[in-house]
Order: C-alpha cells, then structure tokens, then sequence
C-alpha cells in the first residue's frame, strides 16, 4: 500500500507538470497567433498574452473545449482611418475574456467563442499626444477626464491653443462598432477616427471617462478567433 501511495503521488506529480508545461506552449503559440491575426503586437513596446483558465489543461485539450481564455495586449497602435500623419494612436490596455471557446481541432487556426467581454483604455496622455500632433500648430493640447458620459459617447475635456486661439471645452470620443472617433470642439478639420482591428462578432457597446483614462466596453456572442467562418 505504500509503494501503491508513492507511485499514485509520483504520478499525480508527474501529470500536473506535463499539463502545466503543455498550457504554457499553447499560451506561448496562441500569444503568436494573436499577434500574426489582429496585429496587436506591432511596436517594440506591445505586449500580448493569452491565458487558457482552468485545471487541468490536457482534458481541455481532448475535448477541444475550453471554459475561459484571457487575451491581454498593450502598448499597440492604430492609425487613423485616413492614415494622417502623426495619427497614430497607443491602445494603452485590450483585454478579452472569451467564455466558452470551441476549437476544431488542436492545430485549428481558428475557433468559436460562445461569448466575449472585455475593455479597451486609452490614457490621456496618449490621447494628449495625438490631438496635438493632428492639430499641428500651436501649444501642446491637453485631454482630461470630463462629467457627461453617456451609452458610447465619453465626454473629455480639452485645453490648449490652436493656432494662436485659446481652446478650452468639452469633447466627444465615440465607440461603435470597431471604430474610435474624437470630436474637438472648435476644430476646423474632420473628427479623427481610429478602426480597431477586433474578433469577428466583437463590438464596442459603451464608453467612459475615468480617471485613468477613457474606458471602452467590448461584448461579443458567437465569436470567430482566427480564420473568418466565410473563409476556409
């Protein structure tokens, strides 16, 4: 019986490593696939990392099934939809739980999430930065949190001068869709917009502004990760 005991533990030990090494490569490789799809990794400061929750692993893996999986980057940009110049705009935190992924098969490419939520944060500074290089003339502008939010319209305040005139108002950052745009109040050019690359099904539902900066709320049902379901 105590031989019996050790090789029970042994074993026990055993699999929990193998399943510990195996969900660390299949985090390694998602974390790859992420970036190669949605380009969420694109300067030298991004960061992406996708978590498969759960224990243990392996039976998720034979299943194909997995109950939650979490995709974090940061520090990716998106240009503007016109690609202005100096538009570029850092996602400062992206974050999706997805609940309920099913795969194809080990090596699919591409995989159905029963439901996704997740937030998007942009900085002030960020926002600061890129309202100021737009503007292209006069002082720096400064964004900053503002009363007013509604639905998917976050209310920001925005100081500065531009072109010799003192700017002090409130602006409108709207998220629809995949698609940021921030209105200037005053501004003489067209409202900037920003096009976020996200999963098939996954949409922007509400917007904030906070004090650590404006939050952006995602959900999705019936997600496609990877290949299109109208693509083989």
């Amino acid at each position: 019986m105590k031989v019996l005991a050790i090789t029970v533990v042994v074993l026990a030990v055993l699999f929990t490593v193998a399943d510990r090494v195996a969900v660390h490569f299949a985090n390694k490789e998602a974390a790859r696939l992420v970036k190669e799809k949605y380009d969420y990794g694109n300067t030298t400061d991004s960061h992406v990392d996708v978590s498969i929750e759960g224990f243990p692993f392996l039976t998720q893996a034979l299943s194909q099934s997995f109950g939650h999986v979490k995709l974090t980057a940061r520090q990716f940009t998106v240009d503007t939809t016109t690609n202005a110049q100096g538009g570029y705009l850092p996602i400062k935190r992206f974050q999706l739980d997805l609940h309920g992924v099913n795969v194809t098969s080990l090596t699919a490419s591409s995989a159905e999430v029963n439901l996704a939520t997740g937030t998007l944060t942009l900085s002030y500074d960020e926002l600061s930065g890129v309202v100021t290089r737009l503007a292209g003339s006069g002082g720096p502008i400064r964004v900053s949190q503002a009363p007013g939010s509604s639905e998917q319209a976050a209310k920001v305040r925005i100081t500065g001068t531009v072109g010799g005139r003192n700017m002090d108002g409130t602006g409108t950052l709207l998220a629809q869709g995949d698609e940021i745009t921030l209105t200037v109040p005053g501004a003489r050019q067209t409202a900037p917009a920003w096009r976020v690359t996200l999963p098939e099904g996954v949409g922007f539902t509400a917007a904030r502004s906070t004090s650590d900066g404006v939050e952006i709320t995602m959900v999705g049902h019936q997600v496609t990760l990877g290949r299109s379901r109208f693509t083989r």
